[in-house]
């Protein structure tokens, strides 16, 4: 298995302590063409204190394309207030000449029955249309998440009729205990829009992980995302695959552990 870097994508929470211009070069400087930006940097904006027109024009700088913006939540509540910020952030990624837009569902302890989930898939489905974004359904692997299941979520947005694909996410798969015994019958390649990679070496039990967790790849990793991008190859995933850790040791990582991260990261990968 040997990814080629033109699938590689950088999340932005890998850099927490790095302004867009300098995620930007590093990003570049690793010969890496494809970046996902976030609406819950220290900011709390997608862009920071810059106009869209200046991260347009930074990102043409660097030769960089923005995949998406992470993310809507919680998309599977889908009242006046979320279709509002629904709406928001769909006019920002059109601004921003980004391809998709992340759903997250409700991941509090809620119950949300599989009817609400249709029922809002049907209520947003004609709002990406109208600015011609595309959505990506990331199901949570917490097991508070109100949609934990990959095949599940694939199933419901086929009920709803959108034109939405899934974000499959390596540290959400493993957290959910039945993705193994779903997957390779279950679930649909050509409906995974892209994957999300991070790793974990915590050794407290499973249902206790948290995001604090998530690191970069590493041979100790628990969750064998390396693993699982080599079946995703497998079964004929052809997508992006974009790096997304959480801890917040990364608050104090500085371009060049960053850099160092990506680069070992990428060799597992190439491996």
């Amino acid at each position: 298995m040997a990814i080629d870097p033109t699938r590689i994508c950088i999340n932005r929470k890998i850099a927490p302590a790095l302004s867009i211009d300098a995620f930007f070069a590093l990003v570049a400087k690793l010969g890496l063409q494809h970046v996902e930006l976030r609406n819950d940097m220290p900011s709390g904006k997608v862009t920071d204190n810059l106009s869209h027109t200046e991260v347009v024009a930074l990102a043409k700088k660097y030769g960089l394309n923005i995949v998406t913006i992470n993310a809507l939540y919680p998309f599977n509540q889908a009242d006046d207030a979320l279709l509002a910020k629904a709406e928001a952030l769909l006019k920002e990624a059109q601004a921003l000449g980004v391809s998709a837009l992340v759903m997250c569902p409700l991941n509090d302890g809620t119950k949300i029955s599989t009817d609400e989930t249709v029922a809002a898939l049907q209520k947003l489905a004609p709002l990406f249309a109208r600015y011609g974004i595309k959505g990506l359904v990331e199901p949570l692997g917490f097991p508070i998440s109100s949609l934990r299941s990959a095949v599940q979520a694939q199933a419901l947005i086929k009920q709803a009729g959108a034109p939405f694909e899934i974000l499959l996410d390596t540290f959400h798969h493993h957290l959910y205990e039945h993705a193994e015994e779903e997957f390779e019958q279950g679930i649909d390649i050509n409906g995974i829009g892209l994957v999300h990679l991070s790793g974990v070496e915590d050794a407290r039990p499973v249902a206790e992980l948290t995001d604090e967790e998530r690191i970069m790849l590493s041979a100790a990793d628990r969750l064998h995302s390396v693993q699982q991008v080599a079946r995703l190859e497998r079964m004929g995933y052809r997508g992006l695959y974009a790096m997304e850790p959480f801890s917040s040791v990364m608050e104090s990582w500085q371009a060049a552990d960053i850099e160092r991260e990506i680069r070992q990261s990428i060799a597992l990968l190439q491996a």
